[in-house]
């Protein structure tokens, strides 16, 4: 249960949310990317699970998605940023303090919607990777070992790809891209072929629309599963891994209207994942309980702000219970739900 609300006021219409501590105090902290005002916000976190005011930075135009990872290997994580009006995701990184210079910026495909950071050529330095909502590409960008990157190289995937993640689906120590395919509803896969150039996506159905997607091991098999939002089907989607990086056919699990983002996270302490879903119009978070096996009980819903749009799940209080923080776009606000 999440009895407790906080909310914070960041920047216009929140999208994206990541949490991560960024001043090296051992306590998680809020990174918005606030699209209407083309800013990130960082909250710090002020020990004991509530947040000082926000401090802004410029970035691009209509930023849309933010990651946080540690690119120039000084044990600080940096923001990166998909600019999604200006074509190119910005690299701002962290003084020590928890305040950021100015971004640095990389050109990628038209219209980036998401952006996560990984190794994916094991060389101990994170890459980053953008979906294209446009000419439906995903972006790799290798680090040149400072904390700057080259020149993206890129790989058609499905229509309006909208999430991108990375994570190794066949266990091969390389990690594979996987893309929700808001076009064709469907996910992609591209295996790494090990030098972090990447294999033409395997595709699986979903439901349509799907708007967010997820990796974990949701049936303690050791073997990450994909989970989806289908935004336009009111539903989450879990494919299963086969064991060798292909999937079965969806499960749907109904939710509340236009879901937008999902985590998948465990929320009760009992050891097995469970989902985490922003309902945008009905202004609320559902929690769908793992059963332990990988199938999952009705959604528990929470009322949050205006139109919640992206979902994050951390302990913030330092309590070993897992909150959930969540951008509400039409209120300009984070909310912190935490646990009972």
């Amino acid at each position: 249960m999440f009895p407790y609300q906080s909310t914070y006021s960041v920047g216009i219409n929140p999208q994206s949310v990541a949490v991560v501590d960024v001043n090296s105090d051992n306590k998680p902290d809020i990174i918005v990317a606030n699209l209407g005002s083309n800013t990130v916000s960082v909250l710090l976190n002020a020990g004991n699970g509530t947040f000082l005011s926000q401090s802004t930075y410029t970035v691009g135009n209509i930023p849309q998605s933010v990651a946080v990872v540690d690119v120039n290997s000084d044990n600080k994580p940096d923001i990166i940023v998909a600019n999604a009006g200006t074509n190119n995701v910005g690299v701002l990184l962290n003084t020590g303090t928890g305040t950021f210079l100015t971004q640095t910026t990389y050109l990628v495909g038209n219209q980036p919607v998401s952006v996560t950071v990984s190794d994916v050529n094991n060389d101990n330095k994170p890459d980053i990777i953008v979906a294209n909502f446009l000419p439906s590409t995903v972006s790799v960008l290798l680090n040149a070992g400072t904390g700057t990157f080259l020149t993206q190289t890129t790989y058609t995937v499905g229509l309006n790809p909208w999430s991108v993640t990375v994570s190794d689906i066949n266990n091969d120590n390389k990690p594979d891209i996987i893309v929700a395919n808001g076009g064709p509803n469907t996910v992609g896969v591209l295996l790494n072929t090990g030098s972090g150039t990447f294999l033409g996506q395997v595709t699986y159905a979903t439901g349509t629309l799907p708007k967010s997607v997820a990796i974990a091991d949701v049936n303690n098999d050791t073997k990450p599963d994909i989970i989806v939002s289908n935004f336009a089907a009111n539903t989450v989607s879990v494919l299963l891994n086969r064991g060798n990086g292909t999937f079965l056919a969806q499960t749907a699990y109904s939710v509340s209207v236009n879901p937008q983002s999902v985590a998948v996270v465990d929320v009760n302490n009992d050891h097995y994942p469970d989902i985490t879903v922003a309902n945008s119009p009905s202004n609320t978070v559902g929690v769908l309980l793992n059963t332990g096996n990988g199938t999952f009980l009705s959604q528990t819903v929470y009322s949050v702000g205006l139109l919640s749009y992206s979902v994050a799940v951390m302990d913030v209080n330092n309590d070993n219970k897992t909150d959930i923080i969540v951008t509400n776009a039409g209120s300009n606000s984070v909310s912190v739900l935490s646990h009972c």
